[in-house]
């Protein structure tokens, strides 16, 4: 994770004002379109977004809360949550019971899980690599380093070796991927 996450993370957890201001910000304008679209108004994605930041304050408060995504993912898989749960009952109300229910958390991940765009996807494949590997995907792809380059620096004996190991990597990330997408 980024230090700049790391630090905004930390803001949000102590509650800085100008944390939430930069969420809502960077955020709102999506959020407020979503509702708008799916039978709501702007003065219900000011009451979804406040609702929003209820529930990422009681994740934030967990010690084993992990971001999985980038904050604004994260944030909009929320609200998309919370208004589709709403649409689905009229009475709904917001409590901690509900924040804190499991079911509810549950499909708050799935939503993040798929609202993720494909470079986060990636990145947490990446992460689940060997270090070997992931140096090396990290240099072909997005150093764009050619084949000879990587047999060099990594002390292949020829070209067909360091393409039999690129391979091999980008295989850890295919096997990973199957696996994530099982669950």
């Amino acid at each position: 994770m980024h230090a700049n996450m790391d630090t905004t993370l930390t803001d949000l957890k102590n509650e800085n004002n100008f944390a939430f201001g930069k969420l809502y910000k960077d955020n709102f304008y999506k959020i407020s379109n979503f509702v708008q679209i799916n039978s709501g108004t702007k003065p219900d994605a000011e009451d979804l977004f406040q609702d929003a930041m209820l529930v990422l304050i009681e994740k934030l408060q967990h010690d084993d809360f992990k971001l999985t995504a980038s904050i604004n993912t994260y944030v909009y898989a929320i609200c998309k949550n919370l208004w589709y749960k709403k649409l689905r009952d009229k009475k709904f109300q917001l409590s901690i019971e509900v924040i804190q229910n499991r079911d509810f958390l549950q499909s708050i991940n799935t939503t993040i899980e798929s609202e993720k765009s494909y470079s986060e996807k990636l990145k947490s494949y990446m992460t689940k690599i060997t270090d070997h590997c992931n140096r090396l995907i990290h240099d072909i792809f997005f150093k764009e380093k050619a084949i000879t380059q990587i047999q060099k620096e990594y002390g292949y004996s020829n070209k067909h070796n360091a393409q039999n190991q690129k391979h091999k990597c980008v295989e850890q990330i295919r096997r990973i991927k199957e696996q994530q997408e099982k669950i």
